[in-house]
């Protein structure tokens, strides 16, 4: 267990410093230390899914924030009294509302948090350098047809503590064009059991995102391969942000 942490260790470490050596991706890693990942937990979670991932961003430079979605983490709300999707976004949106209009974030969803950034996506494009959905929900639309909404099972066997499913169902955006113009990344995660392979494969099928990559992982690669998933995240982000 220590040999593989080590190894992934050096994997990452070998991605921070640059996929190749050449100048221009020394200058790009250099450029991208100054990016800010926001990341967003799944349905029944919170911004605490996040830790070993937060610590490792942290100690390599990167500028890092998890969100308490409503009734989540450490927010108080009664889950049973959120009954609409925007107010049980409404920490995401806040938070990019808050941002300066010249103020850029790499958005990364888990699972549900999946329709939260692309929310955030269709509102505030123009904040948004780069959507990476991690075994996520990646709906243009969110739930607008019966066909979005036909696994209610995969939605409850999200859970971690009691959630707003019926707020969560009610996701549907209206569509703002400029949400096409945000660089997208799905990563998939090939032993999960939650949302499985082919519901993920389909997902990126139906609104085809810049880049796929595949992790050997379950549902939770936050808590079961969080050097791996890290080294994914600085990937993405060197190839779609360090490279503009």
């Amino acid at each position: 267990m220590l040999v593989k942490a080590s190894e992934e260790a050096m994997a990452v470490r070998e991605i921070e410093d640059g996929v190749d050596s050449n100048n221009s991706r020394e200058i790009n890693s250099i450029h991208l230390k100054q990016q800010h990942f926001v990341l967003v937990h799944g349905i029944g979670g919170g911004g605490w899914c996040w830790y070993k991932i937060k610590c490792l961003m942290e100690n390599s430079g990167y500028k890092v924030s998890c969100i308490d979605l409503k009734s989540s983490g450490i927010d108080q709300s009664d889950a049973d009294s959120i009954l609409t999707f925007d107010d049980y976004n409404k920490p995401v949106i806040d938070f990019m509302s808050a941002l300066p209009d010249n103020e850029q974030v790499i958005l990364v969803g888990h699972s549900a948090g999946g329709l939260s950034i692309t929310q955030a996506c269709h509102k505030f494009a123009n904040k948004v350098s780069l959507a990476v959905y991690v075994a996520a929900t990646m709906l243009k639309f969110g739930y607008s047809t019966d066909e979005d909404l036909k696994d209610d099972s995969t939605l409850a066997a999200m859970l971690l503590r009691p959630g707003p499913l019926l707020a969560l169902t009610r996701a549907q955006f209206i569509e703002n064009v400029e949400v096409e113009k945000v660089p997208r990344v799905y990563i998939k995660t090939r032993q999960d059991n939650v949302v499985k392979p082919k519901q993920q494969e389909a997902m990126i099928n139906r609104w085809p995102p810049g880049s796929v990559y595949e992790l050997d992982s379950d549902h939770s690669p936050f808590f079961s391969t969080p050097f791996i998933l890290f080294g994914l995240l600085v990937k993405a982000a060197t190839f779609h942000v360090g490279c503009n």
